[in-house]
Formats: structure tokens, sequence, C-alpha cells
């Protein structure tokens, strides 16, 4: 008789951790520096488990960008929505993408999409189509908010949102850049009012 157990997916398998598991590695290691056993040893299943439920390698970074793109990057972006006074949804949003960029669970600086996606847009296929309509959801629902505020009279009727949209995800960019660059989350907040300003003027 074969008593021989056999390795595979555990039986509780949760895939979003495993594709936040996914993130973090090709976060730490790039696309091209996280190896299959990087994978699979992080995210605690074998080769033919991974392949059978993520397909391969580049299969499995698409999904973990989705994953990213829906969960992790979107925390501004909730508080920037649910803050009822504008200047504060603003102030909120900046200090989000400053905790996230410096104090990510993963120990990665700046932002998963800027700091590795980025860099194999046009390499990897579908890349960078889902890193554009990841800009686009986002800039949609900053514009949303600002209307928001204009219908409430918190903003002027010729408050310019998507310009602002446009300049607040700018920012962020600029912001995930320097924590990548080892900015301390201190240092970027001594500016914050002064970009409040510019963003609300």
């Amino acid at each position: 008789m074969n008593t021989t157990k056999k390795v595979g997916r555990p039986k509780k398998f949760d895939r979003d951790q495993a594709l936040n598991t996914a993130v973090n590695v090709f976060w730490r290691k790039g696309y091209d520096g996280a190896s299959l056993t990087d994978l699979t040893k992080a995210i605690g299943i074998n080769p033919p488990s991974l392949y059978a439920e993520f397909g391969d390698k580049e299969k499995l970074y698409r999904l973990a960008i989705e994953h990213y793109a829906s969960n992790d990057a979107c925390k501004p972006l909730v508080v920037f929505e649910d803050q009822p006074q504008i200047r504060a949804a603003v102030s909120e949003f900046l200090n989000e993408v400053i905790v996230y960029s410096t104090r990510h669970e993963s120990g990665a600086k700046g932002c998963f999409l800027s700091s590795c996606v980025a860099t194999t847009a046009g390499e990897v296929e579908g890349v960078q189509s889902l890193m554009k309509k990841a800009i686009e959801s986002t800039e949609k629902r900053l514009v949303a908010r600002f209307e928001k505020a204009k219908s409430e009279g918190e903003l002027g009727a010729d408050f310019p949102s998507k310009q602002r949209a446009r300049l607040m995800f700018d920012l962020r960019q600029g912001l995930v850049f320097r924590a990548r660059a080892g900015c301390s989350a201190a240092s970027m907040k001594k500016e914050l009012e002064r970009w409040i300003d510019i963003i609300l003027d």
C-alpha cells in the first residue's frame, strides 16, 4: 500500500494571502529577480500547485498587480473618500501615502506599482494596460471626491477637479519615489500643509 503523502496546496488555502505574499516577493526582488522557488517557498505551495492555482509566473505577476491595485494601493483613496471635510480628506490621503510608502509590512519602500511594476511595462505582456487602468481608476475617484465637495459648497464651482486630481496623483508618485530613496516620513510630512494649500487653492 502506498502511504506517501502528497504535498500540494494546503486544505485551507487563502488565495488573497497568497497574492499578498506574491506582491511582497515581486516588490522586494523585482519581476526578473523573483524566481519560482522564491514564490513557491514564500506562498507555501509546490510548483505544480502554483501553476494549477495561478498559471505561470507571468500570469501570477499580473494577478498580483491587480490584487495590489484593488487593495493596498486603494488605502489612500478610501480615507480620501471617507473624510467628510475636503481639507481633512486631502491631508489623510497624503498621510496615508507616506505611511504605506515608508512602513509597508513587506519591508519594501515606495509603491509596488511605481517601484516594481513600472519597470516591466512594455516588457511583460499586459502590464502596461494594467498600469493605465490603475491610473485612470485612481484619477476618476479623486475627481469624484472633489466634485462632491463642490456640490456641497466646500469648493468653488470653478474648482478644476480633474486638474487637481492629476496633481494629487503626481504628488503621490513623488512621495513614493522619495520613500524609495530613503526619505523619512517625518521629513515628508513637514511639507504637508503647503501641499494641501497648493491642491485646494
